[in-house]
């Protein structure tokens, strides 16, 4: 079980490490842990806004939304 566990956090560091050259170019200035490295990623990146997604084939109801709301996406 802790052999899983320490692949888990191989694959989420080396994952955290390979989406911080992708967004800024440079290796990690930070030497941190994946979900650390993660949190660093979503604090640095500007809030956007979203368009609800809107589809003639799915009910609102199978549309979930970011909280998971399920029925609240609305065209």
């Amino acid at each position: 079980m802790a052999n899983v566990t320490q692949d888990r956090e191989e694959r989420l560091q080396a994952e955290a490490t390979a989406l911080w050259r992708e967004l800024f170019g440079e290796p990690p200035p930070i030497r941190a842990d994946g979900a650390m490295m993660l949190d660093a990623i979503m604090k640095s990146l500007p809030e956007k806004s979203y368009d609800r997604l809107a589809s003639p084939y799915l009910r609102p109801s199978l549309i979930a939304g970011p909280g998971g709301d399920g029925g609240s996406a609305r065209a």
